[in-house]
């Protein structure tokens, strides 16, 4: 066989193209594929007295509250250009806003019956079970990078003080330039010597109240209310006919200020009884729940049995339950919500 001898220029120059191709295949496939790719923004997390603020790109996007009501929630929610996708009320004075269901916080995970007590909703409204509070017990955690992440535990008691369970909770923070992704993951724990009975129950579970210019026209409180939003599912339910559905995810959109803007909310494929429930009413709330079955499907003519969504969960036990929500600018269609469902869906 021939050998091939290289004088020390030309072994220079081989080592120089194979050191190009090796930094092509090493950089990400984005950006190797496409020089004007920008690397995804920065998100950064502040740790405050009662909240936690998310920022994308230096920009405010939300804060975790979980202090001054009965449960942690989000509020406000900013897409980049500082449009607010979520109800004021009653975080702050919203004279344009309806001042109904004070309990429906901005972005909330809450259920209406668990061990025949109410962490829904507050006062005297809603059920007749005693109101529960969800009771913020510490952060974990606070990352920082191109995902954001929050881990925080929580306590469920009873208006006794008896605890009932307690969760664990991992939020993860990112974004583009016109969209934005909050991933919601919960971990509920029974205790070590009781079942938890999550029950039947319309009201809940993974939540979001939109802002009211993005609501259907609909009757609340004896006045008619304006709205030009509309409400669509994987199933092609549109509006009305989404309440009550089962879907692997519901979206909420409307035109503002001559601009199309949504949101949509992503049922994770492993979650328990998937495609889930949705609460999706006119005046702008989004719920998925898998607990509701018989609250949704029971009609007069077919009768179902009130317990027949209960989950048990054996005593020392965990359920998961995961979500995405995406803010986008945009139609369902244009902002291409089927394809971002998709990539969570095959997300691990």
């Amino acid at each position: 066989m021939r050998q091939i001898l290289l004088r020390p220029p030309a072994i220079l120059f081989i080592l120089l193209i194979l050191s190009k191709i090796s930094v092509l295949h090493s950089a990400d496939p984005a950006t190797a594929s496409n020089p004007t790719h920008s690397a995804p923004p920065a998100v950064t997390l502040t740790r405050l007295e009662d909240r936690i603020r998310i920022e994308i790109a230096g920009t405010h996007f939300t804060d975790y509250i979980f202090k001054g009501a009965s449960r942690p929630y989000c509020y406000p929610i900013l897409l980049a250009d500082g449009t607010s996708l979520v109800r004021d009320f009653p975080e702050k004075p919203a004279p344009h806003e309806e001042p109904d269901h004070k309990h429906q916080r901005a972005l909330m995970f809450a259920h209406g019956d668990v061990n025949k007590i109410d962490f829904w909703n507050e006062g005297t409204s809603g059920t007749k079970f005693p109101k529960g509070l969800t009771v913020h017990d510490g952060i974990v955690s606070t990352t920082d990078g191109p995902i954001g992440e929050l881990r925080v535990r929580n306590r469920w008691t009873a208006p006794t003080g008896e605890l009932i369970a307690t969760d664990e909770t991992t939020l993860r923070f990112h974004g583009t330039e016109d969209a934005r992704f909050l991933d919601y993951e919960v971990t509920i724990h029974a205790l070590a010597d009781k079942p938890l009975v999550i029950g039947d129950n319309k009201e809940g579970v993974m939540a979001l109240r939109v802002a009211q210019w993005m609501v259907m026209p609909h009757r609340q409180g004896g006045k008619e209310w304006p709205g030009s939003g509309h409400i669509l599912n994987s199933a092609n339910d549109r509006d009305a006919a989404t309440w009550g559905k089962r879907a692997a995810w519901c979206a909420y959109y409307a035109e503002h200020n001559g601009k199309p803007y949504g949101v949509a909310l992503f049922d994770y494929p492993q979650n328990l009884r998937h495609p889930t429930w949705w609460m999706a009413r006119d005046y702008g709330l989004l719920a998925a729940n898998p607990f509701g079955q018989s609250a949704f499907e029971t009609t007069k003519e077919k009768p179902l049995p009130s317990d027949l969504g209960n989950y048990t969960l054996p005593a020392g036990e965990t359920l998961t339950l995961r979500y995405r929500f995406y803010f986008y600018s945009g139609t369902p269609d244009s902002a291409e919500v089927s394809r971002h469902f998709s990539e969570y869906a095959f997300s691990p």
